[in-house]
């Protein structure tokens, strides 16, 4: 029955459970969905806010209390959603709840009003798995926490998916990639015991690994390689950490120093060139080079890295409090700007590279010939340095306290010509700054640089809440600190040490990201790994845990993965290894009809989910089986050939876009230039991840456009012709055997006597009917096999 009425009111829950009746699960979703605009946190109508227990309850402005545990007649919210006055009914400009919802209401107030914590904000709890009745249905212990809930639903899992597809499935979940026909009939006749066991190993020891992993975590941290804007200027060196991460996803770096060298990897015991690079993670959100007004534009900078951190790290919607208290989760406003505190020292990202740059040279790297550079630097900055300092002299008011930011010097002393400069001294100053900048980029062995954080020295600036997120109004200062939720004291701030060159903030935010103890952190990131290799997460929203987020439909597996991945050393391989060597990652994606009826959204997972392949996954897999990809591993990014009309899409055609050999154009698709104003069409058609926010679920649609260039693309049409060519090549003489090639590429399996004769038929028709010779009939043939069905899906 209880399943019945969350269904009917559409609340986000898991469909097809049985949870127990209580606050949680039924009556929060409730009050988040219908309530919460009003009656949420900050100022709260008639002083009433339903997210907290002990507002929920307080005597009200006017007298009454809205919630009176197992009275009725003397709780005013009871009587006002029940209420037949339009003037005083709740929810007021909308709907009546439905009888449903007020009956579960009801039901609540009479039984007590229990009221729990939300699931997110309470410790992970120690997870046994449960017994099953079905005990040869369990391969590991996720099989357990699966099986259980589908035995008390009455269903039964899909059988296995067959050995064909099922290389299918891993091979593209855990690189990216199509296995080869030979592969798979390798593996099809391998009755080894251990076979899976050791492709799975084989797999994730690929360095192709790295890179369809490390792709997931570049949509999450909303990577691009440009500042969008008019201009969209490409961001130096951005690759630098684009292959940090596929590296770091091939050596299995253990979670909590994945996220302390993002965070804070100059300010560890030990910086190593790739912790710098790490800390790249703060640069790769949008830029205004012409803002009308910088100093907000470095708040909106400041709000990207709030924003995308508790996103990413913690699930959180941190981002909703810059100008208000969370209307949903308990988090106000002074949270908000607690967390922003450990960042507000970091010199804003500004065309000076000198802000944004850092070497990553290693001692032993140091030759004479940087030795001088490192002089001319010297001397060119003292120069600098004292005209900066000449001039300071004569600036007045706002352009006085602007002048301690170097990146506005340059456009301050352009304003105060002559005042303050004369025009002689300001053009030697911008030669200057441009001889600067020449030595910071000089093309000589080892000087190598990063787009990394750089502070202001070791003194933080204060932080202050900022009125209505406006960074004029301070209200008051404030010291870094936690969200309150999760219930533990604000961090001690020691002094940096003497040769710092930052404030070491950013360590002990890391520090606490990266703890066992941390509410979000693990659940937060196995939430992903399932995501990816069962097509939805435990908790639907990935990056959303509070309120406003869906519940998770296996909550004690959650916790139990959590657990396992702590314990485990943080490490991300052996995670994906047990969740792939489950029955449950193993099944048929053909569902019963019974399940489609009693789950269709498939929360209890008795099937394994369909999915399409993703942008990248179609592009590289065009050029895997035409036999053209180069696999050729990092360094700067790749310009594929862009049409014309592409070009023109941009305010100035063709700024910023390079040209790449045919070679290297030929790599795979995680190396292109991401470009924000003009992302490569094939990979834009297929859903490519949004890049100016986080993006932690590709959309999947099917849609005309994507068809379009697939059947009539220079791309598709010239890569089926080196596909026909392939088959040509490798099965020469025979025309049965060339087409048999061609779709067993495409398909990674042998194809039927009856594909091979239809295909051959097509040909026939193609040189009748439209006079083509047999190499371009052949051309046709496998621009149709690149668009079926079977190639773009996986099971």
């Amino acid at each position: 029955m209880v399943s019945k009425l969350l269904l009917l009111l559409a609340i986000p829950t898991a469909p097809a459970t049985e949870p127990s009746e209580d606050f949680q699960h039924l009556v929060q979703p409730i009050f988040a969905r219908h309530c919460a605009a009003c009656h949420g946190m900050g100022e709260a109508e008639a002083g009433l806010n339903l997210m907290h227990r002990e507002s929920a309850r307080e005597e009200l402005e006017s007298g009454e209390r809205a919630i009176v545990p197992g009275n009725l007649d003397e709780s005013s919210l009871w009587l006002r959603i029940n209420s037949d006055d339009e003037t005083e009914r709740m929810p007021p400009e909308s709907e009546p709840l439905s009888d449903d919802a007020k009956e579960l209401i009801r039901r609540w107030i009479l039984e007590g009003a229990e009221w729990e914590d939300h699931w997110a904000f309470q410790p992970r709890q120690k997870q046994i798995p449960p017994a099953v009745q079905n005990e040869d249905a369990i391969g590991n212990p996720i099989d357990r926490f699966i099986l259980s809930r589908l035995e008390a639903n009455d269903l039964a899992p899909a059988p296995p998916a067959d050995k064909r597809a099922l290389m299918r499935r891993l091979y593209y979940d855990l690189t990216g990639l199509p296995p080869a026909p030979e592969q798979v009939e390798a593996f099809v006749t391998d009755d080894s015991p251990d076979a899976y066991e050791h492709l799975v190993d084989r797999l994730l020891a690929s360095p192709h690994y790295g890179e369809r992993w490390a792709r997931h975590w570049m949509d999450i941290i909303r990577y691009a390689e440009t500042n969008s804007y008019e201009r969209d200027a490409a961001k130096p060196f951005v690759w630098r950490y684009r292959d940090y991460l596929i590296d770091a996803f091939n050596k299995d770096k253990p979670y909590d120093q994945f996220i302390r060298e993002q965070i804070a990897g100059d300010e560890l015991e030990e910086v190593t060139p790739e912790s710098i690079i790490a800390t790249g993670f703060f640069r790769l959100g949008l830029f205004d080079d012409e803002s009308a007004d910088p100093y907000k534009h470095y708040f909106d900078q400041l709000d990207d890295m709030v924003t995308t951190t508790a996103q990413a790290f913690l699930g959180l919607t941190m981002n909703c409090s810059r100008c208000h208290e969370h209307k949903l989760d308990p988090i106000p406003q002074v949270d908000y700007y607690r967390f922003l505190a450990f960042f507000r020292n970091i010199k804003r990202y500004s065309v000076n590279k000198r802000n944004i740059l850092k070497s990553i040279r290693r001692p032993d790297e140091v030759t004479d010939e940087l030795k001088q550079i490192d002089a001319k630097k010297e001397q060119v900055a003292a120069k600098i340095k004292a005209i900066e300092a000449a001039a300071y002299k004569h600036l007045k008011g706002v352009d006085r306290d602007d002048y301690r930011y170097d990146e506005w010097r340059r456009r301050i002393l352009q304003k105060n010509i002559p005042a303050a400069i004369s025009k002689k001294d300001f053009n030697r100053y911008e030669k200057l700054i441009g001889e600067r900048e020449e030595l910071l980029l000089a093309d000589v062995p080892g000087n190598q640089l990063a787009l990394a954080v750089v502070e202001n020295g070791p003194i933080a600036a204060k932080t202050h809440l900022l009125g209505r997120g406006n960074p004029r109004i301070e209200v008051r200062e404030v010291e870094p600190g936690y969200p309150a939720l999760f219930g533990i004291p604000d961090p001690k701030v020691p002094p940096p040490p003497k040769s710092a060159t930052s404030s070491h903030r950013r360590k002990i935010l890391a520090d606490w990201l990266a703890s066992a103890d941390n509410l979000l952190t693990s659940r937060v990131l196995v939430n992903r790994l399932w995501q990816h290799l069962f097509g939805q997460g435990i908790v639907r929203t990935p990056n959303n845990f509070g309120l406003g987020g869906t519940l998770p439909t296996h909550p004690e597996l959650l916790d139990y993965l959590a657990n396992k991945f702590v314990e485990g050393g943080w490490r991300i391989k052996p995670m994906i290894r047990m969740m792939v060597l489950s029955d449950t990652y193993r099944r048929s994606s053909r569902p019963s009809k019974k399940a489609l009826d009693i789950d269709p959204s498939n929360n209890l997972l008795s099937h394994q989910n369909m999915r399409r392949l993703s942008a990248e996954e179609v592009r590289d897999s065009i050029l895997a089986v035409g036999g053209t990809l180069n696999l050729q591993m990092n360094g700067p990014s790749i310009y594929p050939t862009l049409s014309q009309e592409v070009l023109h899409s941009q305010s100035q055609p063709g700024m910023g876009w390079g040209k790449s050999t045919p070679e290297q154009q030929a790599r795979r698709s995680i190396y292109i230039h991401v470009k924000r104003t003009l992302i490569t069409p094939i990979l834009k058609i297929f859903d490519f991840a949004e890049t100016d926010l986080s993006c932690p679920v590709r959309f999947e649609t099917t849609q005309p456009t994507q068809a379009l260039p697939m059947l009539n693309g220079e791309f598709a049409s010239q890569q089926a012709g080196l596909l026909a060519a392939r088959s040509r090549r490798e099965r020469p003489g025979s025309t049965e055997a060339q087409v048999r090639r061609i779709l067993e590429l495409v398909w990674q399996r042998p194809a039927t006597g009856q594909e091979v004769e239809a295909g051959v038929k097509l040909l026939s028709e193609f040189e009748q009917e439209d006079g083509s010779n047999r190499e371009k009939a052949m051309e046709y043939l496998s621009l149709v096999a690149i668009n079926s069905n079977e190639f773009f899906y996986l099971d």
